[in-house]
C-alpha cells in the first residue's frame, strides 16, 4: 500500500478515507510516471479542531482548512511553472514522500456547498495533497496553472469532473 491512513476522527470511516487516499495517491503517482510501490504517504483523517491546531503550529494560521501537507523533502523547482525534481526511491524500503491531513467538517461542508459527493471532493484533495508532497504548489501563477492542469488530468483519468470549472473551484485547497 502506498498510503497509511490514520483515523483520528472516526467519521472518516464513512466515506472510506483509506480507499479514497490509496486510489487518489496511486493515480497521481502513476500519472507522473512514478512507481507507487517505491513510495509511501501518511494520511491523517482528523477534525476541524485538530487541523486548526496543525495549521497554527505549521503555518501560523490557527484556523480550520480542508487539507494540509508536509513534504518529506523540498522537490520544488526554482522557476515559476517548472517541473518539480523527481523523488529518488530508496533501495530497500519505500521512500516516505510526506504527510497529508484532512479535516472532516470542512471537507463535508465544502462538498455539500458544491453539491458534489464527499468522496469526489476528498479524492480531489488527496490528489492535491499528493502533488504538494511531490513539490507542486500554487503560490506563483505558472505553478498554479501547472498544478491545476495535472490535477484535472488525474481526476479525469479517474472519471471525475474538473474541480476548477465554474461549478466550484475548491476554496483554500
Amino acid at each position: 500500500m502506498l498510503t497509511d491512513t490514520i483515523f483520528e476522527d472516526d467519521r472518516w470511516q464513512g466515506p472510506g478515507l483509506d480507499q479514497l487516499a490509496e486510489t487518489g495517491a496511486v493515480a497521481a503517482l502513476l500519472h507522473l510516471g512514478l512507481v507507487p510501490e517505491d513510495y509511501e504517504i501518511a494520511v491523517l483523517g482528523c477534525s476541524d479542531t485538530r487541523i486548526a491546531v496543525l495549521n497554527g503550529d505549521f503555518r501560523d494560521k490557527p484556523q480550520a482548512t480542508n487539507v494540509l501537507s508536509w513534504p518529506s523533502e523540498d522537490l520544488a523547482p526554482e522557476a515559476d511553472g517548472g517541473t518539480p525534481f523527481p523523488p529518488e526511491p530508496e533501495d530497500d524500503d519505500p521512500h516516505h514522500l510526506g504527510d497529508i491531513a484532512l479535516a472532516y467538517e470542512t471537507c463535508a461542508q465544502e462538498a455539500a456547498d458544491r453539491g458534489i459527493p464527499m468522496e469526489q471532493h476528498v479524492t480531489h484533495l488527496i490528489v492535491h495533497g499528493v502533488l504538494h508532497v511531490l513539490g507542486y504548489d500554487h503560490m506563483r501563477d505558472l505553478d498554479a496553472t501547472l498544478m491545476e492542469r495535472i490535477e484535472v488530468e488525474i481526476l479525469g483519468n479517474l472519471g471525475l469532473p474538473d474541480p476548477y470549472s465554474e461549478d466550484g473551484a475548491p476554496e483554500g485547497a
